[in-house]
């Protein structure tokens, strides 16, 4: 099928690896330019010259920012131009009892999880509704839904994430500008896994065989596996495209069955 992104210029927040290197992937096989970004300028010299091995032809460029330094964003948003994609993925996420998260990591978490998509939507949006059409899309979690207890701050600065994907949807009534949001699932990141692999170096115990315990003890999960960052990317494509224009304001479940009321 042809998602009818050739030449269409994206950028996605957080995209030296994992889900947002995968997203990254998915654009530049279907055609499109991305500007991929990340904290360290060496990791993303790296991964720009990875996706250009990997996808040939592909028009790839990386610019370095954190997001959690407003002056290295207002920096970013100063050289990166009119966007027709901007995928909000760039995120923070730490396993933490409740009474030990400071202030300062709260604030960090909300500067990186959601702020990042404030600063940069706002930045994009403009230009997209001066022409009438462009996609913007956030990688949410189910977590920003059903908020878990041993990270309430990820949750709740997803959930702050989810509202304000709804709440700008509603800014381009009228126009071929969408503004999405993808819920996903317990997917297999490289975070994940580097998490995944100091637990099980502590506990003696292998790193498949944890991962099955893990996906175990997730009662509600159909998927019954750790969904892979490709398939979060593949999401991400469709709302991308030009064929998903009946999709506005929405969020998309790419959860593998987690969460479980119909709507």
């Amino acid at each position: 099928m042809d998602l009818k992104l050739t030449g269409q210029r994206a950028f996605v927040s957080g995209s030296t690896q994992g889900i947002g290197y995968a997203i990254a992937e998915a654009l530049l096989r279907e055609g499109a330019s991305v500007v991929i970004n990340g904290r360290d300028r060496d990791r993303v010299e790296n991964a720009t010259q990875a996706l250009r091995a990997q996808v040939s032809g592909s028009v790839v460029s990386g610019v370095a920012a954190d997001f959690a330094d407003p002056s290295q964003v207002a920096g970013l948003l100063e050289g990166l131009g009119d966007l027709d994609i901007l995928v909000n993925n760039v995120g923070l996420f730490e396993v933490a009892p409740f009474a030990e998260i400071s202030d300062e990591t709260w604030q960090r978490y909300f500067d990186v999880n959601v702020m990042s998509g404030v600063r940069l939507s706002r930045h994009a949006l403009k230009h997209m509704l001066a022409k009438k059409q462009g996609r913007i899309i956030f990688v949410g979690s189910e977590s920003g839904v059903n908020i878990p207890a041993d990270m309430v701050h990820y949750g709740v600065t997803k959930a702050g994430m989810l509202a304000l994907s709804n709440g700008l949807a509603k800014l381009t009534r009228g126009t071929e500008v969408t503004v999405n949001a993808v819920l996903g699932g317990p997917t297999y990141s490289d975070g994940v896994a580097d998490t995944v692999g100091r637990i099980s170096a502590a506990q003696a115990m292998p790193a498949d065989d944890l991962k099955a315990a893990i996906i175990a003890g997730n009662a509600t999960s159909l998927l019954q596996r750790f969904i892979e960052p490709a398939e979060i990317a593949n999401a991400v494509l469709y709302l991308a495209s030009p064929l998903s224009s009946a999709t506005n304001g929405a969020a998309v479940r790419a959860d593998g069955g987690v969460l479980t009321a119909m709507i």
